[in-house]
């Protein structure tokens, strides 16, 4: 067995450039894994699941940048930190469910080091920026060694753990669209301690029309094999207003759409009794800022 403090052997690759790391990747595909921050590649390797080369982006630069465009959305670079997302003003006022979710990741060392794209990489079913980027909506930035192609959120994660991304390909950026108008959105997460991983999260985006619901989007992860979105929710709130029967309605009709497991973290019959309330919560917290 792998002990947990020494890292086995492994080749280290420090390309300066994307399209060196593409070029790289595209060479050796699966035998070799992307490092941002290195929170997630790093315990994978001590716990002998690594790979024999590992292609770290820490000397490529620019990588780190979060940029914010009243028409284009919100940009977030491959080696943007949980930290900078958090404390960008920008992310604070128009992206308040994907703020909370890396202000409350893991340790300040951790959110220091690691990355939101790495977040996103990684495919946890219980993973909070996952759970509030599935909300809010957005897209994938890849790159291979010929040149990039995008990928929405809602197609990115096609079983547990395993996502749209190809053997050749690397994440560079995570884009997210300018919210209109009347749009609010929220998180909020359960965990058995404050640093430990969620047991279940929740996020909304709804875009409001005065009291009236235009259109909505509801993601719950540590649910199934995948954050998903609750699409009977999203069904019930469109067009109408929100009231406490309405919500009832939302939390009676949550537990129909999921099939939690039991785990280290929970049970599947008390994620499955929670759930609701905790999708009804978060609505009421989004529409009341």
């Amino acid at each position: 067995m792998a002990s947990s403090r020494i890292l086995p052997e492994f080749e280290l690759l420090l390309p300066r450039s994307i399209k060196e790391a593409a070029d790289a990747l595209g060479t050796l595909k699966s035998k070799a894994s992307i490092m941002a921050g290195g929170t997630d590649v790093i315990v994978s390797l001590t716990k002998g699941f690594g790979s024999p080369t590992i292609i770290s982006l820490a000397e490529i630069p620019d990588l780190d940048y979060v940029e914010y465009d009243s028409k284009k959305g919100l940009r977030i670079g491959a080696m943007a930190t949980l930290q900078q997302v958090a404390d960008n003003a920008d992310v604070k006022k128009r992206y308040p469910a994907l703020h909370r979710a890396c202000s409350i990741n893991g340790t300040p060392q951790t959110r220091n080091m690691g990355t939101v794209v790495g977040n996103i990489m990684r495919a946890s079913p219980s993973g909070d920026c996952i759970c509030a980027v599935l909300a809010i909506g957005g897209k994938i930035v890849l790159r291979d060694s010929k040149g990039k192609r995008e990928v929405s959120i809602d197609d990115f994660y096609l079983k547990y753990k395993v996502t749209a991304v190809k053997a050749n390909e690397l994440a560079i950026e995570l884009k997210l669209p300018p919210q209109p108008a009347g749009s609010c959105n929220a998180f909020a997460r359960m965990t058995r301690t404050t640093l430990d991983l969620s047991k279940l999260n929740v996020a909304v985006r709804l875009d409001m029309s005065g009291k009236t619901v235009k259109e909505a989007r509801v993601a719950i992860g540590a649910v199934a094999p995948t954050t998903i979105r609750l699409k009977k929710v999203e069904a019930l709130l469109k067009g109408k207003q929100i009231t406490d029967d309405l919500l009832q309605t939302i939390v009676e009709t949550v537990p129909t759409e999921i099939k939690p497991i039991d785990d280290v973290r929970s049970t599947a019959e008390y994620r499955r009794d929670v759930a609701g309330v905790m999708v009804k919560r978060v609505i009421a917290e989004a529409v009341a800022k």
